[in-house]
């Protein structure tokens, strides 16, 4: 596969994707109609997807595609594949708070290789380069060709002063006991994958989700995390978090830098 190619188009439909999304959001008002699971979906999702969708299937017909607002996607069984989520916040979105984002990611073997997370209410760009390492471009950006890239690494995490991400929008009792095993000198709230994004550039070190999430929610999230120097691993045993599960759903989740003394549930 040419991973050149890959990071240019990803990093193009992302942005191409996020223009959509915030012409919408600027709008005065956008229907906001449940899914079957009772999860709220815009057009705004639904125009990023088709974006999306179009120019990966039409750059990369050979690989299998999923996203989160096709539902015939969901029963692919490949090892190798494409994860997308057009909208991923869309909580934060009907809100008008900001932090959603789009994202997109390679899945290979069952772990996420190379990903991006566009978050366009915020002008943050984080994606993996051919190279796989973990980059944040510099705004304004260019739909064809990319700006200044500064790398990105995760912190040398202090477990005496932790610096803690948890969800904005699904925060519950079981993630406070759990962030309570830990010494945090600094707590902060995100929402959508800016979490993982977070962790990565060091402003936090600790992501613990104690919560139900899908696949295309933290694929691109995860890969720009490993490329930063960070890891994601189950919550229950410490083992890694992988892909290409029946249904696409995750077990709760870890996302750290190195370093953290990860407690046990």
């Amino acid at each position: 596969m040419d991973l050149q190619k890959l990071t240019l188009v990803m990093r193009r439909l992302a942005l191409e994707a996020g223009d959509r999304i915030m012409e919408i959001y600027a709008s005065e008002d956008f229907v906001v109609r449940s899914k079957g699971d009772q999860s709220p979906v815009t057009e705004a999702d639904e125009a990023a997807d088709a974006i999306i969708s179009a120019g990966l299937r039409a750059a990369f017909p050979e690989l299998a595609l999923v996203t989160e607002e096709q539902a015939a996607s969901h029963g692919i069984d490949a090892k190798t594949f494409l994860i997308v989520d057009p909208l991923d916040g869309t909580k934060e979105f009907v809100q008008r708070r900001g932090d959603f984002t789009v994202n997109i990611a390679l899945v290979l073997d069952g772990s996420p290789v190379r990903g991006v997370v566009y978050a366009p209410a915020k002008g943050r760009l984080f994606y993996t380069d051919a190279g796989g390492n973990a980059v944040e471009e510099e705004g304004p950006f260019d739909k064809k060709a990319p700006g200044r890239q500064n790398r990105i690494r995760v912190s040398r995490p202090d477990n005496a002063a932790l610096l803690v991400v948890a969800s904005k929008s699904h925060r519950d009792q079981a993630t406070d006991d759990y962030i309570s095993n830990y010494a945090v000198k600094d707590m902060k709230s995100a929402g959508s994958s800016l979490k993982f994004c977070l962790v990565a550039t060091g402003e936090a070190d600790l992501y613990p989700r104690v919560g139900r999430t899908m696949e295309w929610d933290t694929a691109a999230g995860h890969a720009v995390l490993v490329g930063a120097g960070g890891d994601v691993v189950r919550f229950d045993n410490h083992q890694p978090l992988r892909y290409g599960k029946e249904g696409f759903a995750n077990p709760f989740f870890i996302a750290y830098a190195p370093g953290v003394d990860l407690k046990k549930a």
